[in-house]
């Protein structure tokens, strides 16, 4: 029989499906660990987030439910309506939206609340894999490119006006998708060089940085003096980049963390660089207060403990010391990870980590395997917003990355967080479904 002759539900890939139902399990799990207290009447109490997170649970089951039930071309005919409403919320939430732990990113009223950030990511998806699969794109053209990356950033800028940097940046992952579409090899290089440029400007000071740059484009002239000679668009090439390098790095960083990013945001960076934040990047009237110290060194500093007390196999379940007396802030959302690595030491720990590689594995598989543009293109949407978010949940919760407030795909509590990666997941598995299907 063919693949298409066979039911709606024997189509769905059953291995993807195991790995999310078993992460979120395991999401379940940890977040109960972490609140548990053997003075508590009853495990099945509403007030608490492993209940609450069930209830989600059964949301984003019922919601895959209805989209496993939607025709697949579905998703392609709306992509870009689904964008322009996504679009739509992120606006009403600059205006209208509720104030939460320092972010303007909520929506909703108490209770109901979600961010629009994070559903935004879905649409994201849909409109850019609409976007490249579409018969008129050419990515060749500068022009084609100029969009896809407008449709990438647009939902970013909104967000980092809400003051949710952290994820305004998950959005960059769509660049990864470009490029397996075709973006050249000096996008990522520019990208990586301006990276590194960056980190130049908050490590090196800002007139021996100058020094450094001029310098060495002077030996990259003399090196090359003889093209320079005979070719006026190398001089016009060398200088620019010189002159770029210069206003990134003597205006364009410190200008951004000075009057763009939050203090607390800016702590954040130079704790992973092992710095202290200097005062000219401190807003007018903004002090280092030394007695208090930097909030972001102390959680990552009981993360790294709660971590490595875990040992190899772990404290066992429910005997996470650092966890239980909270001693590690956030625990069951941003650094849900340490409880995994608490109460089952590096073992444990290896073995979530082999389940989310191995999702996003076969989530690549399945990509690949599509007759159709658009669901291939999608799946590598999906591949690279949990790559993203596990990546720097994970290293940032072990102090190599700045704490950026990402949650863990399918672990961190959270209804919003659950949903919407829930949806992307349930929309993947529907596209796969009618793999041999040209969408368009």
């Amino acid at each position: 029989m063919s693949a298409q002759g066979k039911s709606l539900f024997s189509r769905l890939d059953t291995t993807t499906l195991v790995l999310y139902l078993s992460l979120v399990f395991i999401g379940l799990m940890a977040v109960f660990s972490v609140e548990y207290r053997s003075t508590d009447p009853s495990i099945f109490m509403m007030n608490k987030s492993h209940m609450k997170q069930v209830v989600w649970l059964g949301i984003s089951l019922f919601v895959g439910l209805l989209i496993v039930f939607t025709d697949s071309k579905f998703f392609s005919s709306f992509a870009y309506l689904s964008y322009a409403v996504g679009i739509l919320l992120l606006i009403v939430t600059i205006f209208a939206g509720s104030d939460v732990k320092g972010s303007h990113s909520w929506l909703g009223p108490p209770g109901l609340r979600f961010q629009p950030g994070e559903v935004c990511k879905i649409f994201a998806s849909l409109a850019l894999s609409k976007f490249l699969s579409s018969p008129d794109t050419n990515f060749q053209t500068l022009r084609h490119r100029l969009i896809g990356a407008a449709l990438a950033l647009i939902p970013a800028i909104l967000i980092v006006l809400q003051k949710e940097t952290g994820l305004a940046l998950v959005y960059f992952c769509f660049f990864l998708v470009m490029y397996r579409e075709g973006l050249p090899n000096i996008i990522l290089i520019i990208g990586f060089s301006l990276v590194a440029l960056t980190l130049a400007t908050l490590l090196i000071d800002r007139l021996l940085l100058f020094i450094i740059i001029t310098s060495l484009a002077a030996i990259g002239g003399y090196l090359i003096r003889r093209e320079l000679k005979r070719n006026v668009s190398a001089r016009i090439l060398l200088v620019g980049v010189w002159l770029v390098c210069m206003l990134f790095s003597q205006v364009m960083v410190p200008v951004l963390f000075k009057y763009v990013l939050q203090k607390h945001q800016i702590e954040r960076i130079y704790s992973t660089l092992g710095q202290d934040v200097p005062e000219s990047y401190l807003k007018p009237g903004q002090k280092k207060d030394e007695k208090k110290g930097n909030v972001s060194d102390y959680n990552v500093k009981q993360s790294k403990i709660a971590i490595g007390s875990g040992g190899f196999f772990g404290k066992g379940f429910l005997n996470g010391t650092s966890t239980k007396n909270e001693f590690v802030p956030e625990q069951h959302t941003d650094f849900i990870f340490c409880s995994i690595g608490e109460q089952f030491g590096f073992f444990g720990s290896a073995i979530l980590i082999a389940l989310y590689l191995s999702l996003m594995l076969r989530i690549l598989y399945l990509a690949e395997r599509q007759r159709s543009s658009f669901s291939r293109i999608y799946g590598y949407c999906v591949a690279s917003i949990l790559f993203f978010h596990f990546a720097i949940n994970i290293s940032m919760t072990i102090g190599i990355a700045p704490v950026i407030g990402i949650t863990l795909p399918f672990l961190s509590y959270g209804g919003s967080s659950l949903l919407s990666f829930s949806i992307l997941m349930f929309i993947l598995l529907r596209l796969d479904s009618d793999r041999q299907v040209m969408i368009r």
